[in-house]
């Protein structure tokens, strides 16, 4: 079971198949981008590690090099520094290669594992420099630095990683148990005394059990929380990333709203709201279709949307739907507050003259170059979710829907590019909209579906 290979770019290989053992199905699931992103943090992880390890192997030599020297006059080998030394060589080095983005997967397992040979190396030393029985350094209270090379792991969210040097770490002091019972030439007495144990060089095989089982049992809960905050955080990514994309579908605030928890979305609830509605349609859209191929047909209407709904959305509008060609944006539907119909009527503005320009620079090249039309009406929809359990959608409805949309279709009649209503244009005006010159105003105009007359609005001829 090979650890995974993190190569600079943040592309991950290998890795097995069991969540436990490394979370590779969790990774694998997520988007690419998602995956690069996570081993970039990984990269990041090492390099803290590599500092965290330095800082112990730094502050054990010093509180060495301080420390008064109790070992025999006589001993003639002190391998502490030398252990020591080539520990914080490899150190040195693995965080070097931290920074290059040059850990390889084969090189991450070796530190793992020579970060506890070192250290058991460095603790099976104390009976060679002090001369003493090798039942001697199963007391050194230095194998707790095992727990902290075990909980670094846990930096890199991998929990592989822990596995390898928990297990490490158990095997490893197996083998000093191993070796103090049956390979020293200096015997030490087994016993069942545990006032004996702590006084004597003695072994108490109890003792020794429970530093493996502590360990083995240690390793197994940070590997098993790994595993479960992976989860969550794979879980969340994927939420994040489902929320971003549903922003795409939907205006930010209603995304915002479907996506909040503390929220459900109910059918047969409302919110009443005082709102603008803005409807802008190409100009006889249906007799190019059939001039032109299909793909040209579709580059048109990217070009146009690209030109409208920026500026929609600039000027505080919510994009509430696609029809085909057309646009249906509200200003003040999906929060409360604000200036609507000052918002919609410049937005309005910077929409005739961006098409207008974009109008322009097609018939240069030869292109249709059709008309745009828009209409703005405002007052009271009720905002709110339609459909059915299988399929929602968020909208408005009322009046001034209805109203948007009929005057968009009168802009023909009236041979203008954009209408709105006496009450609208005058309701922006008190909320600070200001074309800078007085627009031209046809009054008791004769809109087809409505049955009163209607004051209208010229917002661009």
């Amino acid at each position: 079971m090979a650890p995974p290979t993190n190569e600079p770019g943040g592309r991950v290989e290998g890795g097995p198949a069991s969540a436990v053992a490394g979370g590779g199905r969790e990774t694998a699931a997520l988007p690419a981008p998602v995956r690069a992103a996570m081993a970039v943090q990984q990269e990041s992880s090492e390099i803290l590690i590599g500092w965290i390890q330095l800082a112990v192997v730094v502050g054990f030599g010093s509180l060495y090099a301080l420390s008064p020297k109790t070992f025999p006059p006589e001993a003639e080998l002190h391998p502490i520094p030398w252990v020591l030394g080539a520990y914080t060589a490899f150190t040195v080095l693995r965080l070097y290669l931290a920074y290059r983005r040059r850990l390889a997967g084969w090189f991450l397992a070796l530190s793992v594992v020579a970060d506890v040979v070192l250290l058991l190396g460095t603790i099976w030393s104390f009976h060679v420099q002090y001369m003493q029985p090798a039942a001697f350094y199963l007391k050194a209270p230095t194998v707790l630095y095992l727990f902290i090379f075990i909980a670094i792991r846990t930096l890199r969210f991998e929990p592989r990683y822990v596995l390898l040097s928990g297990i490490a770490a158990a095997l490893g002091w197996v083998g000093m148990v191993v070796y103090a019972v049956y390979l020293d030439g200096m015997d030490s007495p087994i016993t069942r005394d545990y006032v004996q144990y702590l006084t004597t060089n003695a072994i108490l095989i109890g003792a020794e059990f429970d530093k493996i089982v502590s360990i083995l049992v240690v390793t197994a809960i940070l590997a098993i929380a790994i595993v479960r905050a992976r989860r969550l955080l794979t879980l969340a990514v994927r939420e994040s990333l489902a929320a971003r994309e549903l922003s795409r579908f939907f205006a930010r605030d209603v995304a915002d709203r479907i996506t909040d928890l503390d929220r459900t979305v109910e059918l047969g609830r409302g919110e009443i709201r005082e709102a603008a509605i803005l409807y802008v349609d190409i100009r006889g859209f249906s007799g190019i279709a059939t001039e032109i191929s299909p793909d040209a047909l579709l580059a048109l209407l990217s070009e146009y949307q690209h030109v409208v709904v920026p500026l929609i959305q600039s000027h505080g509008g919510s994009i509430d739907k696609f029809l085909g060609d057309g646009i249906m944006a509200t200003f003040g539907a999906t929060r409360t507050g604000g200036t609507p119909q000052a918002d919609a009527l410049r937005a309005v503005d910077a929409v005739m003259d961006a098409v207008e320009l974009w109008r322009r620079r097609r018939a240069a090249d030869g292109q249709p170059a059709p008309l745009v039309g828009a209409a703005v009406a405002a007052g009271p929809v009720v905002f709110g979710a339609i459909g059915d359990d299988t399929r929602l959608e968020y909208t408005v409805i009322g009046a001034a829907v209805n109203l948007a949309a009929k005057l968009e279709k009168h802009t023909k009649a009236e041979a203008v590019r954009a209408l709105t209503d006496r009450p609208t244009y005058e309701r922006a005006l008190s909320q600070g909209y200001d074309r800078g010159m007085a627009p031209e105003m046809r009054e008791g105009r004769a809109v087809l579906g409505l049955e009163t007359p209607v004051d209208l609005v010229v917002l661009a001829a």
